[in-house]
């Protein structure tokens, strides 16, 4: 599990550790995204509340974990990657992994200050065409509001505005943090995620080494 705010990393790195390991990253915000883009009643509602900065229920994030972790390809393991968020999901989880007989997980805690994670995500922008992701604070275009692969315009998700990323931070303090305590007693390690992507990289692979569930 990649426990940690928005903008802490853990999307780049849940990649980079599925390829190593050959198991799937499972990304809950893309899941959910892909549900508001479905069209649907549900996905419409969905569209509304994570474009305000919330978090969808319980109930539906868990279900849709439930349902991907069920398929074939996670036999041999995954990378959870923005669940669990509540403590709520976290006994959820805890339950499904029980009935799937599946070993607890590993906990790898993305830490990070508050100003570094808001110019990470506020910052945060995307070729329409090509897909390529800038940051207009860290890794800028060439050419403002350009990709510099193909030109196409560069926009800012809904969920990016500075106004909504404070608000998703102040959600994440209210409602994750208190992961962290749950999780500590078991196979926890902290990574400094303001460090440079290869020095994150090597704490991680450091700490899946030492990690219980790879014994």
């Amino acid at each position: 599990i990649l426990l940690g705010p928005p903008g802490s990393g853990k999307g780049t790195q849940s990649a980079f550790l599925a390829e190593t390991l050959g198991i799937p990253a499972i990304s809950t915000g893309c899941i959910l995204r892909a549900g508001c883009a479905s069209g649907s009643r549900q996905g419409k509602s969905l569209s509304k509340l994570l474009a305000a900065g919330n978090l969808a229920s319980d109930e539906v994030v868990n279900e849709l974990v439930a349902r991907r972790l069920s398929e074939p390809e996670c036999e041999r393991g995954f990378i959870l990657d923005g669940y669990p968020r509540t403590l709520a999901q976290a006994d959820f989880l805890r339950g499904l992994l029980s009935k799937l007989r599946l070993p607890e997980p590993a906990i790898l805690h993305f830490v990070a200050s508050a100003e570094t994670l808001v110019h990470r995500v506020s910052g945060r922008r995307q070729c329409a065409s090509c897909g390529r992701i800038y940051n207009v604070y860290f890794h800028p275009p060439d050419v403002a509001g350009r990709c510099d692969a193909d030109g196409g315009k560069l926009s800012q998700r809904a969920d990016d505005r500075e106004s909504v990323v404070m608000e998703r931070l102040a959600i994440y303090e209210r409602t994750t943090k208190p992961l962290v305590d749950y999780y500590r007693r078991g196979d926890f390690h902290s990574i400094d995620a303001e460090a440079d992507q290869a020095s994150v990289r090597e704490a991680l692979q450091s700490a899946l080494a030492n990690a219980a569930v790879h014994a």
